[in-house]
Formats: structure tokens, sequence, C-alpha cells
């Protein structure tokens, strides 16, 4: 059956659209992340005017969608750019449906992406990595999940579970509240987000005009389409000492962005939150704690599995194509070449240079 490809804006989605979407979504094991939930590309379309959606139809129902940030001269990335850890076609099928023929269709020149989850990998895409997205299975509950974990888990996975403990002994009085919405405590979170990228040498992603805006946003969204964002809060007699920004889904949550006075580090007051959050997630009906990608110790020592994730691009044809396949080519041909830790330079400066751009708005 013949399809038909058209890119829209977020305000151009029909009611039919909108019901199509959820349907897939919430059917869909692979599209569990609220990351695909219809809440969050409204959030991010209601504070970046560069958010489109490629939308696949058959008989005229829609059967897939890739949502996407289109910046200049047909130059696409995931949704949410750098902030959307999982991203890909929301489509019962995926594999029905090669990638760049979509692209050629809509008019996108090039899509990049860093999460690509699942299929498509084969079909017009370079995938340059590999990667996974590590996940808290909280099937049968916490205590189930802490027995089956334990030992994988060894010591890393022994501290984490061990602070509240000893803060505990401390005789200090510890208040968790799952859904803090005080005022003033995102406000808090943003603020030790901020610093704590600029003491590492990071990117300050709240620097970017829409970022505290996304969080407030999907703050007050009430969840109806599929995510909502939750700020829990963890204080130590009475003062605030560690908060978390998570995307919440209708079964997953999206363990997005920890953050805590410096002058509680030695208590570890994060990995408290973190269990007071585990414990609070299946009374809820949620069954996984997505930790997103990365080499990171505590997530190996918590993630029971991963899902794959793809890192690359596809490219149709036009400039942007050409620019985008010859970047990838040097990239390449630099890490190819014998020089150790200089060989790794380019391709470090462009990913650098990439993400800073990729907060832009077009």
């Amino acid at each position: 059956m013949q399809i038909h490809v058209e890119l829209k804006r977020a305000d151009a989605l029909s009611v039919a659209d909108r019901e199509a979407w959820l349907s897939i979504q919430t059917s869909s094991d692979r599209l569990a992340s609220p990351y695909f939930a219809l809440d969050f590309f409204d959030a991010i379309a209601s504070v970046r005017n560069d958010t489109h959606v490629i939308v696949v139809s058959e008989a005229g129902q829609a059967v897939a969608f890739l949502p996407l940030q289109l910046g200049r001269f047909g130059h696409a990335r995931g949704l949410g750019g750098p902030l959307g850890d999982h991203h890909g076609l929301i489509a019962s099928e995926p594999d029905r449906f090669d990638l760049r023929v979509l692209m050629q269709k809509a008019g996108v020149e090039v899509f990049d992406f860093h999460g690509l989850v699942g299929a498509p990998f084969s079909k017009g895409i370079a995938v340059s990595e590999r990667d996974g997205s590590w996940v808290v299975d909280l099937r049968g509950g916490l205590q189930t999940y802490k027995s089956r974990q334990k030992k994988q888990g060894g010591n890393t996975f022994r501290s984490i579970f061990s602070a509240r403990r000893k803060l505990l002994e401390t005789k200090a009085r510890l208040d968790f509240t799952f859904d803090d919405r005080s005022p003033g405590a995102l406000a808090q979170l943003v603020s030790w987000k901020s610093d704590q990228y600029k003491a590492s040498g990071h990117f300050d992603v709240f620097s970017a005009s829409w970022t505290t805006p996304l969080l407030e946003t999907l703050k007050v969204s009430r969840g109806t389409a599929g995510a909502r964002g939750v700020v829990s809060t963890l204080r130590v007699d009475g003062q605030l000492v560690t908060a978390h920004f998570g995307l919440l889904g209708d079964r997953a949550m999206h363990y997005w962005f920890p953050g805590y006075d410096p002058a509680f580090a030695k208590a570890a007051p994060g990995n408290v939150l973190l269990e007071y959050i585990l414990e609070a997630l299946p009374d809820l009906g949620v069954e996984e704690l997505h930790l997103g990608p990365g080499d990171y110790r505590y997530k190996a020592a918590l993630g029971i599995w991963q899902f794959p994730l793809g890192v690359g691009f596809a490219a149709t044809t036009g400039p942007a194509a050409m620019l985008r396949r010859a970047a990838s080519a040097l990239e390449h041909g630099a890490e190819a070449l014998p020089l150790g830790v200089v060989s790794r330079i380019p391709g470090k400066a462009f990913r650098r240079i990439d993400r800073i751009a990729a907060f832009r708005c077009a």
C-alpha cells in the first residue's frame, strides 16, 4: 500500500493524528520511554519554534511519526536535541520503513541522532556507534529488585542503598516528597545543576533560553498524554539538600536531572533520594526507571538490562547531506590515523560544537 508522508508543525496535528500517536505509543513496550509521549512533544513545541514531526499515513490513517527539531537547510535532530536521550520512529512496525525514504519525502536532508531506539538500524542509516539505556526493572517491587541485583551491582550498589541508613543513624529527620510543588524547589535544583556544569567545565544546558521553561511546562502538565515532569525532594531537618527532576510516563520514569547541596556531599543525599524514588514508583504502577546511556558506574550497578540505542545520522541528497557526510568522513579519517589520543581531537571538537549548536532554536 502506498504511503503518504507529510512534515507538520505541532499545531497542525489533527485530532486523528494525536489519537493514532497515543494508540501506537501506549501499545508498544519499545516506546515505553516518556520521551515518546505526546505530552513531551507538546512541551518541547511550546518552548522551541523548530519542533516538527514527519507523519506517515496509509489510507488516510497515520501509522508512524518521527518527531524532530528541524534546523536550517533541512538539518534535523531528535526531539529535544541534546535533552532527548531517546528518540526514533513511533510506529507499531518500524522495520517496515526506510528512514531515509521518509526524510526524502518530507524534505529533510539530514537527521542526526544520539539515542535512536531499536529499529531501524540498517536502512539508509550510518550508525557510528551503538549504546544502550540502562533500565532499573521494578516488576515485583523494590525488595525483589534489590535481592535480584545485589550481587551484580557489587560495592557500588551496596553503597547506594546504605546511604539512607547511615544518614538515619545521625538521628536526622528525613522528609521525602515525590512530587514537590513547593515554590523554589525547581529553581534550587536548576541552580545546583548550573553550578555543577560550570565547575566541571561542561556546557551549562540551563544557559539556553528554552531549557528551564521546558521543565516548568512539564511540571504543570497533567500527564494526560503520557508524560509529566516531577520534582522529587529530600529535606534533612527541614532543609532542602537534594532534588531530582524526572520525566514520569505511564509505564516508565526517566531519571533526568539530579542535584544536591555540595555542603551535604559526604552524606550522599542523591543516593538517599534515589532509593526513596525507587520505593515510590511501584505504587504508581511504574515498572521501570530509565537511567539513559553513558559509561557510568552507578548506571551499570543499578541497571538490570539495557535497550539498544544508535548514534549516527541518516542523510538523503542536497548540500546539507553532502556536508554532513564530509564531516563524518573527516572525523573517521582522523580517528584512523596512528596518532593516539590526538586522532580523537577532531571528533571531540565536532561533537562539542554540535551539542552547543543543538541548543539553539531555528
